[in-house]
């Protein structure tokens, strides 16, 4: 585990976080449910797959997950994306639906986010890894600890950020970002149970654009 493999401009801010204790723990955890045969999702090589795909200094939009998905094939290491072949889950089917409406995108035939990740996007779960089924059985391992530091980085070196967060979870997560600083965009969440609450007709990625054009950042091509 302790040769994950991390970008270096996320390295040089997160190097000494990540010899923490608490982090010298959860690595131990990790090992350890590995060793007893359980699998955990994503693979060892995409823990880290947000933060790779999206160096630091190319951050311009962040996207707050929860926990990685906990079915077979699906985890990937990027927050709401699933790997090709694998159907979208729910919460991803109304991302895309939203995001037709905003942008009048055309609703794509895969669930794989990789484009806006390379483009800028940091799709961070609070949480990096799950056991397979158990939804939520790695919170409080010291994960949101760790994701914290990545906000808390991103907050004070960077500015003319843009936050989506959608739900309770992911607005308390990061509620100590700059809204001088920043653009902080908040709706409910777009799982069935609640997305007809306000998170259709939210609009999230047009606001994202006019605000990084408005700044002289180039917009994201959100049509996958």
């Amino acid at each position: 585990m302790h040769h994950l493999k991390l970008d270096k401009t996320w390295e040089i801010h997160l190097k000494d976080e990540l010899k923490k204790p608490y982090m010298q723990e959860l690595w131990t955890f990790l090992v350890h449910e590995k060793q007893s045969g359980k699998i955990i999702y994503p693979a060892e090589d995409q823990i880290f797959a947000a933060l790779n795909l999206t160096p630091f200094d190319q951050v311009k939009v962040v996207i707050l997950g929860q926990d990685p998905y906990h079915g077979p094939h699906q985890a990937h290491g990027l927050c709401f994306s699933v790997q090709p072949g694998v159907t979208p889950p729910p919460s991803l089917m109304n991302i895309f639906k939203e995001l037709s409406t905003d942008v009048a995108s055309q609703t794509p035939a895969h669930g794989n986010l990789e484009s806006w990740a390379k483009q800028g996007v940091l799709l961070l779960n609070n949480v990096l890894t799950v056991e397979d089924g158990k939804a939520g059985s790695h919170h409080l391992k010291g994960w949101e600890e760790f994701t914290d530091k990545v906000i808390e980085v991103l907050n004070a070196k960077k500015e003319h950020l843009v936050f989506i967060l959608w739900g309770n979870p992911a607005q308390k997560k990061a509620s100590k970002v700059d809204p001088h600083k920043h653009l902080i965009l908040k709706s409910v969440h777009p799982s069935p149970l609640s997305s007809y609450r306000g998170f259709f007709g939210s609009r999230p990625f047009s606001q994202t654009n006019s605000y990084l054009v408005a700044h002289g950042l180039g917009p994201i091509h959100w049509q996958l």
